[in-house]
């Protein structure tokens, strides 16, 4: 189809629109983006700036060279739609309007063959009209096509045409006709092709709008040269939707929930399907409706559905979990607005769960429940409580909780609840006494973890009471008071009357004897208890000294016991407050102590030690005895606290030695007590420092004569074993050049096998026969022997061998004679040490290198001094007295 071309024959120029109201026919179905028509503006001064705009600016658009679009797809009502065309001078602010009528085509106008006959109304913008300062010349405008409407799934026959393109120049020039764009030269290809001498455009297949809606074309005029002619137009061609597709559902199962009791618009589920067919025509418009509900139980009609949206509600009430758990809905979606004889359908299935809520209580199977528990047993189920519910099993609306109403003030019991079976389970908590309740009477009322819907109240069937006996058993006997305390002087003496502890059986109702009752601890065995009657007396003095009292007190244990069955048994303590009395004199401390023979300094403390307390110990006195006189002319004391005294020389200079001085100290309790201690004082001989630097300080730090004694006998003993491994060291080199001149070290197999150094050893260790040293030659006879010369460590064991008689002739190899005579010579040596060895291969020498043990003698560095004081000392110091003390011995 050709553009209509438009000219201006007028010689006078009025600018604005040359109509006021402009009709146009265009397609039904609007798509966005989508060219509707040119409007016509005329400016008699070409260089004004038009600005155009739409009244309706959601629907439509105008674009600066004049051409409508569509803003949005949308269905054109079968009344004409209308808006205005606005033009604005952008300099001056002048403003045109101009009303646009758009008329929707006829129904029949989708076919190709109604598309070359319709008329197809170009309105003709002429940018650039005639100008005042030259003369009149036609300005030529571009192409603009409306866009060509195609019906999708068309038939054909193909190719079919659609449109016919022209120039007006081709009456002059021999021109060719092409087309570009998608669907043409690019993919997808060879949709759309154009006779390139008619310009016939044709359409090749079927069409489908459900891939491609729209397409967009250029069309081309060239001369035989290849040089444009015409500027390139815009086609744009439609694919009319035809209803080709079925309504598809997002899911074809929907699951959705609603409570129990839920009131009528209650809403539950929203379901989907799309159609892939145009949504803004009828082809794709969808309507629901719900087809079945199955059950159809207490309505027939309990849910309803929104056609348009798809949300389903309720209508009905009656929901009832108990009773109808879910309820299956068959949901249909048709097209063409949900026209049955024209639209397609489909169909999906909406599952609605009834959810629960706490609408039913609890309501316990009895109305009494029983139990028993022994006394004196915790942790103990002793009643089952069981509840029907018909709310869902484990949820918060079916759980059960208990609680007690009344019958147990003091918290003895508790209920738990099992999370199985919902069952309560009463339990006890605190011990219960038999002797003080026989029985309980519990009232217990079960409740649901949620509350209960509004409008449900508690039956009188969620309230149970609960009756508990309590068992007797035999219980143990208890000691009162346990400990029990009892304050008692020390010194009680064995067999007194101490005191009576006796326990209680709680048994009050149950025959039995009397209580039986026994030691069970006693650590210093002073007590016994009375079996009948608990009286108990002591066995022994009591010692508040003892190591078996701790900061005064005294606990013994007791044991009570009955003949119930099983017998029990119960324990008690007894403790003992042993108060102190004046029974221990005081001691000095230390036992013994240094000073120096001078005056100063001489200085030596003392601590009083006392086991008794206050105010049976310091204070105390410290005294020197009048008796021997010595003691006060040597010796002062002079107390520095209550606790602790000095004792020092009273004279200039005292003999080094050892002193008793005795002390006498005395408490502070009443009566006092009193004792004389012997302080073993050393006096020595001290440098400016004041220590002692005489070799007797051992005896002043401390060391007895038994001490003494024994570190002198290991010095000696340590000499002598010093002295008996020079010997054997000397020995043992000898032995070994003896051997080194008898026997060739190559020829010796002996060496190989045997170790010759070991202490003790030697070649008579291994019974050897002697006689295989000897030359063959030669034998000694028996007589050579001696007889009746032995050594005392000579073995006995075996008979004296019977060496062979030695050649007449002396022999310098003769090694027999040798060994012989040196073991004559050891035999008969009272100096020889007693060595089990038979090689004594030379003479030693006189003489020893070790010293004499004379040297260990005892002397002394005071010759002249008199030592017979000793003998007072007592029989510890004998020795001494007969080491020192002088005469010829």
């Amino acid at each position: 189809q050709a553009p209509i071309k438009a000219t201006c024959e007028d010689i006078s120029c009025k600018t604005g629109f040359p109509e006021d109201v402009h009709s146009a026919v265009v397609s039904r179905i609007v798509h966005g983006g989508q060219p509707l028509l040119n409007v016509r503006f005329r400016s008699c001064d070409g260089n004004k700036k038009i600005h155009f705009g739409s009244s309706e600016p959601e629907d439509f658009r105008v674009g600066e060279d004049g051409v409508v679009y569509a803003e949005r797809s949308f269905q054109l009502s079968a009344e004409p739609t209308e808006f205005v065309v606005s033009a604005q001078d952008k300099e001056t602010q002048e403003e045109w309007q101009m009303r646009v009528k758009l008329t929707p085509e006829p129904a029949f106008a989708g076919t190709s063959e109604k598309v070359n006959q319709r008329k197809i109304e170009d309105i003709v913008f002429p940018w650039q009209q005639y100008k005042h300062s030259s003369p009149l010349k036609r300005q030529k405008r571009d192409w603009v096509i409306p866009p060509i409407n195609l019906p999708e799934n068309s038939r054909g026959p193909f190719p079919q045409e659609l449109v016919r393109i022209r120039s007006d120049r081709d009456k002059s020039l021999s021109l060719r006709y092409s087309v570009t764009g998608p669907g043409a030269d690019q993919p997808p290809t060879g949709i759309f092709i154009i006779n390139p001498i008619s310009g016939q455009l044709s359409v090749t297949k079927p069409l489908d709008r459900e891939q491609i809606a729209s397409f967009h074309l250029r069309a081309h005029a060239v001369d035989v040269n290849g040089n444009q002619v015409e500027n390139p137009i815009d086609i744009v061609i439609n694919v009319i939707d035809m209803n080709d597709n079925r309504p598809e559902f997002l899911h074809q199962v929907w699951n959705g929930t609603v409570p129990e009791g839920s009131k009528p618009g209650t809403y539950v589920m929203t379901v989907t399907a799309i159609d892939a067919d145009d949504p803004n025509a009828q082809n794709g418009m969808l309507r629901y409706r719900i087809l079945s509900q199955a059950p159809s139980s207490p309505s027939p009609n309990m849910f309803t559905i929104n056609n348009e949206t798809g949300d389903i509600i309720t209508v009905a009430a009656g929901l009832d979990r108990e009773k109808v758990q879910q309820y299956t809905l068959i949901i249909q979606a048709t097209d063409m607005e949900g026209n049955p004889t024209y639209g397609l359908s489909n169909t999906a299935t909406a599952v609605i769960t009834v959810t629960d809520v706490n609408d039913n209580p609890p309501e316990f199977t009895a109305m009494t429940f029983y139990g028993e528990v022994p006394e004196n047993r915790v942790d103990v189920i002793v009643a089952n409580l069981t509840v029907t519910d018909k709310d869902q099993p484990h949820t918060p609306a079916w759980n059960a909780m208990y609680r007690m109403t009344g019958g147990d003030p003091t918290g003895r019991f508790t209920i738990l609840t099992d999370p199985n079976s919902n069952d309560g389970l009463v339990t006890v908590v605190k011990p219960i006494d038999f002797e003080a309740n026989r029985m309980f009477i519990l009232t217990v009322a079960a409740e649901n973890q949620v509350p209960l819907a509004k409008g449900i109240q508690h039956p009188p069937q969620s309230t149970a009471t609960v009756s508990i006996t309590v068992i007797d058993v035999n219980e143990s006997p208890y000691f009162v008071p346990n400990p029990k305390l009892v304050r008692q002087e020390e010194g009680l003496l064995a067999g007194s009357m101490l005191t009576t502890f006796t326990a209680q059986d709680p048994d009050r109702y149950m025959q039995q004897t009397s209580l039986r009752y026994s030691k069970l601890s006693d650590p210093a065995n002073w007590l016994k208890i009375d079996p009948v009657n608990g009286q108990i007396t002591t066995t022994a003095v009591l010692d508040r000294e003892s190591i078996y009292v701790q900061n005064n007190m005294y606990n013994a244990t007791f044991l009570a016991s009955d003949n119930g069955i099983p017998p029990m048994s119960g324990t008690g303590t007894l403790q003992i407050y042993l108060l102190d009395i004046n029974d221990n004199a005081p001691q000095v401390n230390p036992k013994e102590a240094t000073t120096c023979e001078t005056l100063q300094p001489n200085a030596i403390n003392i601590t009083a030690v006392d086991p008794d307390i206050d105010p049976n110990a310091g204070p105390f006195a410290f005294e020197l005895p009048d008796m021997p006189a010595s003691i006060k002319r040597n010796w002062t004391i002079v107390r520095i606290s209550g606790d602790h005294a000095q004792l020092s020389l009273r004279i200039r200079f005292l003999e080094a030695g050892i002193y008793d001085v005795p002390i006498v100290i005395t408490d502070s309790g009443n009566p006092h007590a009193s004792s004389t201690s012997v302080l073993k004082v050393k006096v020595c001989q001290c440098d400016i420092n004041g220590d002692c630097t005489d070799v007797d300080r051992i005896v002043g730090a401390g060391l007895g004569t038994g001490a003494i004694i024994a570190i002198l006998l290991c010095i000696i003993i340590l000499l002598i074993l010093v002295l008996m491994f020079v010997v054997w060291m000397k020995r043992r080199d000898k032995e070994r050049q003896a051997k080194q001149l008898l026997i060739d070290p190559e020829d010796d197999v002996r060496d190989n096998i045997l170790k010759y150094d070991e202490e003790g050893g030697g070649e008579e260790d291994q019974d050897y026969d002697l006689s295989q040293l000897q030359q063959p030659d030669t034998v000694e006879p028996d007589a050579i022997k001696p007889v009746g010369i032995r050594r005392l460590d000579e073995r006995p064991i075996h008979a004296e061998p019977q060496y062979p008689v030695r050649s007449a002739a002396p022999h310098p190899g003769d090694i027999g004679d040798f060994i012989n005579e040196g073991l004559k010579a050891a035999d008969n040596d009272p100096t020889a040490p007693p060595y089990d060895s038979l090689l004594v291969f030379d003479y030693e020498g006189s003489g020893s290198t070790a010293g004499s043990l004379s040297s260990l003698n005892s002397s002394s560095s005071g010759g002249e001094q008199d030592y017979d004081y000793l003998n007072d000392w007592g029989p510890r110091f004998k020795k001494l007295a007969d080491m020192y003390g002088g005469g010829d011995d």
